[in-house]
């Protein structure tokens, strides 16, 4: 089944919804991503078709009834130090940094498929990376850059550029945290070590 998730964001801040649009679209790049600046324009489309919600603090509070029938798909945006606690409803902490914030949003995801365990035999697109390239992408989510990981591998920086750039084009992913998604993702490195 090639079903593509939808996934609204609801939030009056275009800067935050450009942001985690941006974001999320590299997590999950097979995702629809929409945008709404309010909770009109998103009653105005399809509501109900929308596989999660990322809705500001505000709005959620606001349409409390939509989003408490839904609660299973609304994650709460919020910001600073107290984030709201809500029964059931994940918040998700947005003035957190790029890797942080990707971090929440991958044990959010963890947390949802342990519930309904997807299946392996569903993702069986496994771009066929290497046993090497797969010691290349692991240190990399670990943050290590080029000229480490050839010292740690114990090959020349030419071939650790060459394995990045296989990596890259096999998995159509560019940036480091989109690679460390797909790595949690296909079980090579758990999220909390990142």
């Amino acid at each position: 089944m090639n079903h593509q998730p939808e996934i609204a964001i609801i939030d009056s801040n275009t800067l935050s919804c450009m942001g985690l649009q941006t974001l999320l679209e590299e997590i999950i790049p097979m995702a629809t991503i929409r945008v709404f600046h309010s909770f009109g324009e998103l009653v105005d489309d399809t509501p109900d078709m929308y596989a999660h919600y990322f809705v500001s603090a505000q709005i959620y509070f606001e349409h409390t009834t939509f989003f408490r029938e839904r609660h299973h798909r609304a994650i709460v945006l919020a910001g600073g130090e107290n984030l709201p606690q809500l029964s059931g409803v994940p918040t998700l902490n947005i003035y957190q940094d790029e890797k942080a914030l990707v971090k929440s949003i991958l044990k959010m995801h963890e947390r949802g498929h342990q519930h309904g365990k997807h299946s392996q035999a569903e993702s069986t697109d496994t771009h066929d990376l290497s046993a090497r390239e797969i010691e290349v992408l692991v240190l990399i989510t670990k943050g290590f850059i080029n000229k480490e990981i050839a010292d740690k591998l114990n090959i020349s920086l030419t071939t650790v550029i060459s394995h990045r750039k296989n990596i890259t084009e096999k998995l159509g992913i560019k940036s480091v945290s989109g690679l460390t998604i797909y790595a949690v993702m296909n079980g090579y490195v758990e999220a909390d070590s990142i």
